[in-house]
């Protein structure tokens, strides 16, 4: 192998001999003739050695004509000619780099033919082509970093070390070697104490960093890898946490404690073949009662107790689909001995996981038909879904099914139903999860959730709502919000749904129109045909919602409204007829923040295609008293909306003429001479002021006051253009 003492000394010899040769050229190239004599007595000295050791490496060697340097001592120093020494040496120079760059090369096709090797597994083979990479090129960070991480995968920690503080000495700040240094200390154990090499050990250095100290260093280098560090750091933490649970496990065993020959006897004889199935039920029972703390828990580790599932018996009886009495309370058992043994120990979850049963029958035992093991499944997985790491591990698995599988749970009406929204709840947000169920979305999910809303006064409506919450949740996923918007019969049961609101009033009820208005308006972030054919009908049920005792309803309403209107001018035309406009005012003047914004835009696409809505504004608000308010606002949503709406208006004869002695010209100056930061409120309160003077030039004079005229040249422009 490359690195023992002889192979460090070599390369310490090298990296000393560039020294020299840059400190000699600088010598002989000196200005001060002190200095210059010294530099040419040197490189006498130096040649003369090098003539007595003829077998040195090719690469050690310096091609000089010695004929230019007198080395017999009887001619004066002032006699060597170092310009032909300077050209000798910038010749060798070149060729060094030359073999450099072929070395590079070289190094580089070993480099690739190793990483071939490690994807496909032999990682022994891809030791050998970096080692053999690291011949051509001693420096090289990249194959000290790869040969490291194939070392990991062997688990020859301590060479992996050493390659990364090699990697370290070529390039100080190489996050990858520390990275793989950490997880060689950790599985070490070196956590966070520091440990002293022998002098003579191999390596560069001689203090060993621990696995946090590494971690700690990464942050140092790059602080934008904070995630990955506290990842890092958490994994150390939880690995010292294990050994020392075990640690203190293994003294309770010596001092001959009682629960723990307990946990021994128990997991033998369940171990054991050829018993009835009530007797092995019965003994997980009693160790259930025994693994209720942390060193239970760790006795139940150490001694194999995952191992539970190798009895063919214990096995069969959690894998039948069809399960008799017995194997009923078998499989209950072990739900509840492996929550007791999981309950906060992120450790035995780990493992219970790893398992090859275990994952993969998860779906299975929550499809089961039987209430007790749903229930218990249901306990067991919530474990996992409450905290990042358990849900971490659940999402190794395959979840295409369990949007589908937990959401049928909104038809029972006991606790398993707050338990599977508890859990979809908690995965929804995981992005791995979200790419799984669009796998399930359009063929076994959206079926089953269509015939829930249409259900929903035959099912659990509290957990229908949380249900409803997570589709809409779904929606931050363009894919997924794009087939949700596309089904017809998605938004059909939507309305189905808002039909039944007024007959009824229960709270649940009231609780599923909320969450579907929700979900309406995330799927209204998309534009399709679909929703152009619904527009109609889905703005009518909205305007009937208007009249809600429930306000966070009538805000919602007024918000799928303000999304959908855009869809369809018949839609526009049919909630004009319907007394729009005068709701949209009424929420205006109650002056709620969201309940504004979303009517201030409605009125907007009201006013912009219909002047029937401009004509109902002027009439419902005389003198544009709440639109002039709502230029005042801080939203720069609300302002450039209600500017839109008054540009809008002002085209209707005497509109302008009723805002003679009003502020809407200083207004509209202040926000389209910059106040307002986004171009479109800009753009919108010029038109408006443009509007403004061209139907009633009396506008102007005040205009003039405040030394405007520029900016209503520029509006004019608007005004041609719109």
């Amino acid at each position: 192998m490359l690195r023992d003492q002889d192979t460090e000394a070599d390369f310490q010899r090298f990296l000393r001999r560039v020294d020299d040769v840059t400190n000699l050229l600088q010598g002989l190239s000196s200005p001060d003739s002190a200095v210059r004599e010294k530099a040419i007595a040197e490189t006498e000295k130096r040649l003369r050695e090098q003539g007595a050791s003829r077998e040195e490496e090719e690469e050690s060697r310096t091609t000089v004509n010695r004929t230019l340097i007198n080395t017999s001592g009887t001619a004066r120093p002032e006699a060597v000619d170092a310009d032909a020494f300077l050209a000798a040496l910038e010749k060798d120079a070149k060729e060094r780099a030359q073999r450099r760059r072929r070395n590079e090369q070289l190094a580089n096709a070993l480099r690739e033919q190793g990483n071939e090797a490690f994807r496909g597994g032999d990682f022994a083979l891809a030791i050998q082509r970096y080692s053999e990479g690291l011949e051509k090129l001693r420096d090289k960070q990249e194959l000290y970093t790869n040969r490291a991480q194939a070392y990991l995968k062997l688990r020859e920690y301590e060479k992996a070390i050493s390659d990364c503080e090699w990697a370290l000495k070529c390039n100080k700040s190489c996050l990858k070697a520390y990275f793989l240094m950490g997880k060689a200390h950790l599985a070490l154990q070196h956590f966070t104490e520091v440990s002293w090499l022998n002098s003579g050990a191999a390596g560069p250095s001689s203090v060993l960093l621990s696995a946090r100290q590494c971690y700690e260093k990464m942050l140092q280098i790059d602080p934008q890898k904070q995630n990955l560090v506290k990842d890092c750091v958490s994994q150390a933490r939880l690995e010292e946490k294990r050994v020392r649970d075990e640690e203190r496990a293994e003294r309770e065993i010596q001092a001959g404690n009682v629960a723990a020959l307990s946990i021994q006897e128990l997991l033998q004889r369940i171990s054991s073949p050829g018993q009835d199935i009530p007797y092995y039920t019965g003994a997980i029972r009693l160790l259930a009662e025994l693994v209720e703390d942390c060193t239970g828990q760790t006795f139940f580790r150490t001694n194999n107790g995952f191992s539970i599932l190798r009895n063919e018996a214990v096995r069969g009886a959690f894998r039948a689909e069809s399960k008799s009495p017995a194997e009923v309370g078998l499989c209950v058992s072990l739900l509840l001995l492996w929550q007791v043994a999981c309950a906060g120990n992120e450790e035995n979850q780990r493992l219970l996981l790893a398992q090859p049963d275990v994952g993969a029958q998860l779906a299975e035992l929550l499809c089961s038909g039987c209430p007790q093991i749903q229930r218990e499944t249901l306990a067991l997985i919530s474990l996992y879904s409450e905290n990042k790491r358990g849900r971490r591990l659940l999402l190794r698995l395959d979840l295409s099914r369990w949007l589908q599988l937990l959401l049928a749970f909104v038809k029972s009406t006991d606790a398993r139903a707050d338990g599977a929204m508890n859990i979809l709840s908690d995965l929804i947000g995981e992005e791995r999860f979200q790419a799984q169920c669009g796998a399930m979305l359009s063929t076994g999910v959206l079926p089953l959730f269509t015939q829930l809303l249409v259900c929903a006064r035959q099912v659990n409506q509290a957990a229908l709502a949380r249900g409803v919450a997570v589709l809409g949740s779904l929606c931050a996923d363009v894919g997924l919000r794009a087939q949700l918007a596309q089904s017809r019969e998605c938004w059909q049961a939507c309305l189905q749904l808002l039909d039944g609101s007024s007959a009824a009033s229960s709270p649940g009820y009231q609780q599923c129109v909320f969450a579907v208005l929700g979900l309406m308006m995330n799927m209204l972030l998309e534009s399709n045909s679909t929703i152009q054919d619904f527009a109609v009908p889905i703005s009518g049920r909205c305007l009937a919602l208007l009249n809600h005792q429930d306000g966070r309803i009538v805000t919602r309403a007024t918000g799928v409204l303000s999304r959908v209107l855009p869809a369809s001018p018949s839609a526009v035309e049919e909630v004009v007829k319907g007394g729009v406009v005068k709701k949209m005012l009424k929420f205006l003047k109650a002056g709620g923040e969201l309940t504004s914004r979303h009517a201030i835009r409605t009125l907007s696409i009201c006013t912009e295609s219909s002047r029937r809505a401009q004509e109902e504004l002027l009439r419902w608000d005389k003198r544009f008293q709440v639109l002039l308010k709502l230029l005042e606002s801080k939203d720069e949503l609300t302002v450039g909306n209600a500017a839109f709406c008054l540009s809008q208006c002002l085209q209707l004869p005497g509109a302008a003429s009723s805002l003679l002695g009003s502020s809407v010209v200083l207004l509209l100056l202040r926000l389209a001479g910059g106040d307002a930061r986004r171009t479109s409120v800009q753009q919108n309160s010029a038109i408006a002021l443009g509007r403004l003077c061209v139907a009633e030039p009396r506008h102007i004079q005040q205009l003039r006051e405040l030394n405007g005229l520029a900016i209503l040249s520029s509006s004019v422009k608007y005004v041609h253009g719109s």
